[in-house]
């Protein structure tokens, strides 16, 4: 590795649960390196990350914050992500940016579960991590209680590189388990290295022996040592700690609290010494080596005054201002510090910079001077949207320029969806919970002073026959020229469920021209639209089976018009019935919640079709069931609300279903007194 690569910024990304401290301990981080004359606070709302209106407006993190800083000489980027499982889309783009991440964990037991969708996405990509247990400060767990839930939800064996001093319920300090070395904190400085307390001396040799045992498990030599109880170097210690970290074989544990500064330094000395450097990350990711510039789009965000903004991690090479990548011309390259961003001339490999203007660039896409990159860098796939509302513009001025705000919104999220939802008339925009979708909304009208109306969507009803009749209609009108004439007879059957329409005729002897007859299928599809009960018509046949025109009077309109008559006065009499969407959806929940699951499918008149083993997710399952579509319209709300915010659904659609009695009459009702 050359003197450039080695010398080039690392990237780390601070990941976890909603209310785990990430932001908290970004600042301290900084603070502690000096980039930061003084800490922020999340209260207060004068952080580096969280620095846009939306975050503020609700103390959290609702997009990433960028922020660089200097430790030891070694120069550093920090990508604070979001929190929320809803906002989950963000995160893991930014992840594939970064050469390792920093879990911030919670002290509480019961909160372990919140990190399983994190972990299980990092050791997918074999992102090297670490977790910081946060709020030390004030846990009432044991630290051996904290590890073993955390183990539970971690494929990868947890090493835990301290433990803590305590002070009766305090934690006061660590002992570092590789160095040997007992500290004590001090709150906005570096700890003080004080003697080995006599009560720690027990306890540090079983934690230090437990560390050993399975920094062996992957080196031959410490095996060897440690089956003829030699002590290993130090040094060999922190090699086998940071080359395992590096590969993915481990996850150091680290203690702390970022609001006191506890543990913070100790942090990013494992970060100094163990985090890989931006060109072992670009080999990973199946960067070669050699060739041309090459950086990858992370985050695309719409700037008031600056224009669209790409987010890149150059991963080989140098990018200049003014050069042009996969045909776009970069006009203006910047760094970023939270929301403040400077210009800047060039960007080396591991710097995070922005591109402005590249309006054809998209989040995920490889970017090369020739625009030909022959190094495949996997990406995330979109998350499935959950969650919809309808919306529409608040002043109706604004209706055009709806659709083109939404389409940027979807460019900076990719995991936020538009449809123009053909069956209920309505715009629809799909995301991963009803919070996401608002924070969407209040980024629109900060932003692009569009603000929304939003309410739950239709549901798409349908409504059938189940008798069959014979039907005449006719439509005469006589005015001071030409009337109007046409008169059918037809035949209205219900079909099987999912036949859709079907029309045919047994016209004999020309009583209906042949030219009129095209005219009389378009008349019964346009009543289809809306049937007696006032939702579309589905599963019927009809067949034109008799009539009469006149030689002058007769028309292709007439006998479109004659054709609807019958079919109003008709339908009536079928027995219509109304018939709601079901749809297969495949819940997905730790095997804990699994009959809080079932629970709940039976609640919202679902139809339990059984659970498996989720594939390749431990300690998982996927529960199946048929549902109508107004019972999953929220079902992701309380499905969070009992799996601690983790479990999520897919969805399809299988088949209409009969509707009947009270909730068939409300649905009609409400229609009914919406068409009035």
């Amino acid at each position: 590795m050359s003197d450039s690569q080695v010398s080039a910024p690392r990237c780390v990304a601070l990941v976890g649960s909603y209310l785990s401290g990430k932001t908290t301990l970004l600042e301290s981080l900084l603070h502690a390196c000096g980039a930061v004359p003084r800490k922020g606070t999340v209260k207060e709302g004068n952080t580096i990350g969280d620095s846009v209106p939306e975050a503020r407006a609700r103390q959290m993190s609702t997009e990433l914050s960028v922020a660089s800083a200097e430790f030891l000489g070694d120069p550093w980027i920090f990508i604070d992500c979001p929190g929320s499982i809803e906002l989950a889309q963000e995160t893991f783009n930014a992840l594939m940016a970064a050469d390792a991440a920093i879990v911030v964990c919670e002290s509480e037991i019961e909160r372990a579960m919140t990190v399983a969708p994190i972990l299980k996405f990092l050791e997918d990509h074999e992102i090297p991590h670490c977790l910081f247990i946060n709020k030390m400060d004030t846990a009432s767990a044991s630290v051996a209680e904290m590890i073993e839930a955390l183990q539970a939800v971690s494929s990868l064996p947890l090493v835990l590189r301290q433990v803590p001093i305590r002070n009766g319920e305090h934690v006061t300090g660590y002992v570092d388990l590789a160095s040997e070395r007992a500290y004590e904190y001090k709150p906005g400085e570096a700890s003080d290295l004080i003697e080995l307390p006599d009560t720690m001396v027990d306890r540090k040799e079983t934690a230090r022996t437990e560390l050993l045992e399975k920094l062996a498990d992957f080196s031959d030599t410490l095996l060897e040592q440690f089956l003829e109880d030699v002590v290993p170097e130090k040094s060999e210690i922190y090699k086998d700690l940071a080359k395992d970290m590096a590969e993915g074989l481990i996850v150091p544990v680290l203690l702390g609290a970022g609001l006191s500064d506890h543990g913070v330094r100790r942090l990013l000395k494992l970060l100094r010494h163990e985090v890989p450097h931006a060109a072992a990350t670009a080999a990973r990711r199946g960067v070669a080596p050699a060739g041309e510039a090459l950086a990858q789009v992370f985050k695309t965000s719409f700037v008031p005054h600056a224009g669209k903004l790409s987010l890149v991690r150059v991963w080989r090479g140098e990018i200049k201002d003014g050069m042009t990548l996969n045909g776009a011309r970069i006009a203006g390259l910047f760094r970023m510090q939270g929301h403040n961003i400077d210009k800047a001339g060039s960007a080396g490999i591991g710097e995070v910079v922005a591109l402005g203007r590249m309006d054809e660039i998209n989040t995920g896409d490889v970017l090369t001077p020739s625009g030909e990159a022959k190094d495949e860098l996997t990406w995330p796939e979109r998350l499935v949207p959950v969650y919809a509302l309808a919306v529409e513009a608040e002043n109706r001025s604004d209706e055009v320029k709806l659709t083109g705000a939404i389409g940027r919104l979807a460019e900076e999220d990719p995991s936020l969806a538009l449809e123009q939802n053909a069956d209920t008339q309505q715009m629809l925009v799909w995301g991963q919970g009803e919070m996401h979708l608002q924070i969407a909304f209040d980024r629109m009208a900060n932003k692009a002073n569009l603000k929304v109306k939003s309410h739950m969507p239709r549901v798409a009803y349908k409504e059938t026959i189940r008798k069959s009749i014979s039907q005449h209609g006719r439509f005469k009108r006589q005015t001071g020229g030409h009337g109007q004439f046409g008169d059918v007879h037809i035949d209205i059957k219900p079909l099987p469920r999912g036949s859709g329409f079907n029309f045919s005729q047994t016209i004999s002897g020309g009583v209906v021209p042949r030219q009129y007859i095209p005219a009389v299928e378009s008349g019964v599809k346009d009543y289809m639209n809306e049937g007696p009960l006032g939702f579309p018509v589905v599963d019927m046949a009809v067949t034109l089976t008799d009539g009469s025109y006149h030689a002058v009077d007769s028309s292709e309109q007439a006998f479109k018009q004659a054709a609807r008559i019958a079919m109003t006065e008709g339908m009536s009499k079928c027995d219509p019935v109304l018939l709601e969407p079901i749809y297969m959806v495949r819940i997905t929940v730790p095997s804990a919640y699994t009959s809080r699951a079932q629970r709940l499918i039976s609640g919202r008149r679902g139809q339990f079709l059984g659970f498996d083993a989720r594939p390749g997710w431990k300690g998982w399952d996927e529960v199946s069931a048929n549902m109508p579509q107004s019972e999953i319209r929220d079902l992701i709300n309380e499905l969070r609300s009992l799996s601690l915010g983790v479990g999520t659904f897919t969805y399809r659609f299988d088949h209409l279903q009969e509707i009947t009695g009270k909730l068939a009459d409300q649905v009609i009702e409400q229609r009914q007194a919406a068409a009035g």
